[in-house]
């Protein structure tokens, strides 16, 4: 996936932006959309239609599986990926998330709900703080703090132009490599704090 995407699945980011996205490119209330942890990982989406009933979509946790679908969408190609084996796996188990313990899932839906420039302040303050941690200039549980602390201090605005969206992205990414080297002191190594 990729050291940034990997980052992002073990804060649960990925699930909140992709709540955010789901929002907007569907048009799906935010009430309406949920997170459930999967620990096998094969149940990737589910939709639950008017009647009760739920479609899911299983596969392998593989990324190939979703570039091939981007690649050919309205067509199916092979994506080198193994089939599921259901007998294999046995067991699908779902649970709330923790939203203590993975606070910036809390944070995406957060900026959901605050609309406005704040899904974009999310967002970039995020790739600093990920940058950062893969860089070892901070530790990880610093990522969530600097979020929310960039959250806190640039309030939404409406996202009424792209040029709005641009600067609301850009004081974030500011905020947050300020906020880091200022925590960070010049020659302190991994600055893991």
């Amino acid at each position: 996936m990729g050291p940034k995407i990997s980052v992002d699945s073990a804060t649960l980011m990925n699930k909140g932006l992709e709540v955010i996205e789901a929002h907007h490119l569907f048009a799906v209330p935010r009430e309406r959309i949920e997170v459930l942890v999967h620990p096998q990982s094969l149940v990737h989406s589910l939709v639950e239609f008017v009647d009760g009933s739920m479609l899911a979509q299983l596969g392998l946790p593989d990324m190939r599986t979703a570039l091939a679908v981007g690649f050919a969408w309205p067509q199916r190609i092979a994506s080198g990926v193994d089939g599921l084996d259901l007998l294999k796996h046995r067991r699908l188990d779902f649970e709330p998330p923790d939203l203590d313990a993975f606070p910036c899932l809390r944070l995406a839906f957060d900026a959901l709900a605050s609309g406005g420039t704040a899904p974009a302040v999310l967002n970039a303050a995020n790739e600093v703080a990920v940058a950062a941690f893969l860089q070892a200039r901070i530790g990880f549980l610093r990522i969530p703090a600097l979020v929310e602390d960039a959250l806190a201090a640039l309030p939404s605005v409406p996202a009424d132009s792209l040029e709005v969206l641009h600067d609301a992205d850009a004081r974030a990414r500011h905020y947050v490599e300020a906020a880091i080297a200022r925590a960070t002191p010049v020659g302190a190594g991994a600055g893991l704090s």
